[in-house]
């Protein structure tokens, strides 16, 4: 028996024609449906990149216990699992974030792994000079991730020097070595077609748009504010990115039937999540709830079992069901703390396995589907408190959490699913405030596009007892049940209801972005930095008064650069607009203080 994963990262699904996409160049997804069985309610579990990871390897949830980090010392991970009953595992892949502090412990679960340099902003060419950045279209965020990723792009001029190219191309290599043995898994993943969407020229001749502005393949996370000429533009990036990615797929299916491995060879191709283009008014990810164009991802299983191909299932799935599928594949028997079921026969006759699916990111909105009613519930007060992670591990994405963190750090008693290690509570910090955006119930059948939230008490009943019980499945901690305003144990009433409470704020939240120019320039303001505000005591004043504590860190280096305005847009919720307007008013009267005082 031998197992190829595909994995891609960011793949919207609603870009693909198997799922009814019409201007989109990929065929090879098309000829990939023909081949395997094509999942219509296939939804991902814990946001962003490592978290869906962690998901695949453990099979359980992670994001109501952790943020991004790395595989903990009581995690199991299914390629170890798989490499312990004499699988042979190999990675090949261009996703960076494996090589930082927050996923350093993943790629060595497999026996044997190979990483291409490149994507994003990897931290690969050094040049002290800054690049020419003045081609390129304004942004707002992640300033040194762009300098260092037009310093990468300087050595990438060629397709063959591609990422994405060359982890494909070391992923075809270990098939013509192995494609006569048994007994092996590999995975194949790719970072594309993630932001930013860098693709040759010959896959941009297949979306000409005319379009005559700066280059832009790299939005900013932050409600739309470009024009349709650029978000045009920006769309056509990615599907050009995508069609790249289809073609790199066609190899992988050319390799199958080059050495006919449909016949003992399962084959799976996947991604973490999707992302927002524009819809509902938004671009990006992790700031705004899970809608449908992220969280409902595309998914295409080959089973040489059942030999099922060209045919399409509507059970509910979910990426934790993935470790378990490729450890029964296998026959290796899952871990008791696993929560995915394999889907062999889902795959073979679409037996429904699960009636809801449970979604989210660390801090932000907890959701649930039952594939019919979608319900994303946000904290219910302002403030997203309380809020707590659960690790051996401590750090974030790009580094070790700081000492303000850990200062605070307490041991406690082991969790269900740690195998009787204590672990650290450590204070827990969100993107935003999820509260901002209100709680939202949707009925997808009759508004899949989610632009219609419905008022329906008894139907949020229902769906907020079936988060509760899927939550507490999960080994939920205290503090998830507090913020959401849920019980941990006994009834979900009348009186945990949101919707209707919630509803100015979500009305309110659709309101656009605040724009820079409405705010009156002055020596400080703000629009001024925010490193500038903090270092200057007056300002610090004004702002603190505001905004309390949270001025007192620890604020990333990367919000240091902001502005309060692009704060209030980029991580919606913490810096509201009464908030900013409180602010402007006491900036503008100390500078005319200062003013008056010389």
């Amino acid at each position: 028996m031998k197992l190829v994963v595909v994995m891609f990262d960011t793949l919207n699904r609603q870009f693909l024609p198997p799922y009814g996409a019409r201007d989109v160049h990929a065929p090879q997804f098309e000829r990939l449906a023909k081949h395997a069985v094509t999942f219509d309610r296939s939804y991902g579990g814990s946001m962003p990149c490592m978290p869906t990871r962690r998901e695949m390897h453990t099979g359980r949830l992670n994001f109501l216990h952790r943020g991004w980090g790395p595989l903990e010392p009581f995690d199991d991970s299914v390629p170890e699992m798989l490499g312990e009953h004499g699988v042979t595992t190999h990675l090949v892949t261009d996703h960076q974030h494996y090589w930082l502090d927050g996923g350093a412990t993943y790629h060595p679960r497999f026996d044997t792994f190979e990483f291409f340099r490149g994507q994003e902003g990897d931290e690969w060419k050094g040049q002290v000079a800054d690049p020419d950045l003045s081609g390129i279209r304004p942004f707002a965020s992640n300033h040194a991730l762009r300098r260092q990723d037009q310093v990468n792009r300087q050595h990438l001029r060629d397709e063959a020097d591609h990422p994405q190219r060359r982890t494909f191309d070391a992923g075809l290599e270990f098939i013509e070595t192995n494609a006569n043995d048994d007994d092996w898994f590999l995975q194949i993943e790719t970072f594309d077609p993630h932001e930013p969407f860098f693709s040759g020229e010959r896959f941009h001749r297949l979306y000409d748009t005319a379009y005559e502005g700066p280059e832009y393949d790299w939005p900013d996370y932050a409600p739309r504010s470009e024009s349709d000429e650029e978000l045009a533009h920006l769309r056509a990036r990615y599907s050009a990115l995508l069609s790249m990615c289809d073609e790199s797929l066609g190899r992988v299916l050319d390799a199958f039937d080059r050495h006919d491995l449909w016949r003992d060879t399962m084959l799976v191709v996947c991604t973490d999540h999707g992302l927002l283009l524009g819809e509902h008014d938004w671009l990006g990810k992790n700031v705004p709830p899970y809608y449908e164009e992220t969280i409902h991802t595309p998914l295409f299983i080959w089973d040489p079992r059942s030999g099922v191909q060209g045919e399409r299932r509507d059970a509910l799935v979910q990426m934790i069901d993935l470790g378990p599928t490729m450890l029964e594949y296998f026959g290796v028997e899952p871990r008791a703390d696993m929560q995915g079921v394999p889907l062999v026969d889902a795959i073979a006759n679409d037996t429904e396995h699960r009636d809801g699916a449970l979604f989210g990111i660390f801090g932000g909105h907890v959701n649930v589907t039952d594939g019919r009613y979608a319900y994303l519930r946000a904290p219910v007060q302002a403030g997203n408190a309380p809020l707590a992670e659960y690790t051996l591990m401590p750090t974030f994405m790009r580094g070790r959490m700081p000492a303000e963190v850990l200062r605070e750090a307490e041991l406690v008693e082991p969790l269900p699913f740690t195998k009787g290690m204590p672990v650290l509570r450590v204070p827990g910090y969100a993107y935003a405030d999820p509260h901002a955006f209100g709680t939202m119930l949707f009925d997808l059948s009759t508004d899949p596009a989610q632009e219609h939230p419905l008022r329906d008490a008894e139907l949020e009943l229902r769906m907020a007892r079936l988060m509760t019980r899927l939550m507490r499945a999960a080994d939920a901690p205290p503090e998830q049940f507090d913020r959401l305003g849920l019980p941990a144990a006994g009834e979900v009433e009348a009186r945990h209801l949101l919707v209707e409470a919630h509803w100015p704020q979500l009305m309110s939240a659709r309101s656009g972005p605040i724009v820079a120019d409405e705010f009156a320039g002055s020596c400080y303001s703000v629009n001024t930095p925010i490193a500038e505000l903090l270092a200057h005591p007056p300002a610090k004043r004004v702002v603190r008064g505001v905004l309390g504590p949270m001025v007192d860190g620890p604020l990333p280096p990367e919000a240091l650069e902001l502005s309060l305005v692009q704060v209030a847009n980029l991580a919606f919720g913490l810096v509201s607009r009464p908030a900013l307007d409180e602010i402007a008013k006491g900036l503008t009267e100390l500078d005319s203080e200062e003013s008056a005082a010389g």
